[in-house]
């Protein structure tokens, strides 16, 4: 039995549906939306609505934008002989937090999943192909997740363009800062013996 109004209920499971929102969440989102002065709920509902209309793949590297490039790709400064492999756009801004990287970028938009029938097709594999073809590519860095479906994709991908003479790395995985050896799984810490340097 449902104990909420109709538009209240029809609320909650449309929040409920997006990604990390469970169903007590959504309650109190909804709730909270209830409360909101009507004029801020219509500037949500309008900034939801122009995002979605807006918002479309970069012409060059697919990452999300409201131009016919993105502001990396439209920055001359960006050294254009490195192009860093991510598998979303959301990815793009944890790398450029870190302030080190300066080359550009190629948004898959998923991984290569036979689980969830998404093969090599389903996300941006060929447009990567294309950029490398088209340009002066040197290097092509894979930095998709260090997940199955990521290490699947990365190591799909590294064998398409090492036939082209082009450098493909890796990024490296293993223990964060400040982690505590103990907490960590076998993979993860097989990844950082294997990725190790000298001092």
């Amino acid at each position: 039995m449902d104990y909420y109004a109709l538009p209240i209920s029809n609320l909650i499971q449309e929040l409920a549906g997006l990604p990390g929102i469970g169903r007590k969440t959504a309650q109190r989102l909804a709730f909270y939306i209830l409360e909101m002065e009507s004029i801020e709920v219509e500037k949500l509902v309008t900034a939801i609505i122009e995002a979605k209309e807006k918002i479309h793949y970069c012409k060059k590297c697919c990452n999300l934008t409201d131009e016919e490039l993105c502001s990396i790709c439209g920055d001359n400064r960006r050294d254009g002989s490195i192009i860093c492999v991510v598998e979303g756009a959301k990815d793009i801004v944890a790398m450029e937090k870190t302030r080190e990287y300066k080359g550009l970028y190629h948004v898959l938009h998923g991984t290569i999943s036979p689980m969830e029938n998404i093969g090599p097709n389903e996300i941006k594999i060929k447009e990567l192909l294309n950029r490398i073809y088209d340009g002066d590519v040197e290097e092509v860095i894979l930095a998709t997740n260090p997940t199955v479906e990521g290490e699947a994709t990365a190591l799909y991908i590294a064998k398409l363009i090492k036939p082209l003479e082009i450098k493909v790395t890796r990024i490296a995985h293993g223990i964060p800062v400040g982690g505590d050896l103990e907490y960590f799984d076998e993979v993860t810490l097989s990844k950082a013996m294997e990725n190790r340097r000298e001092l």
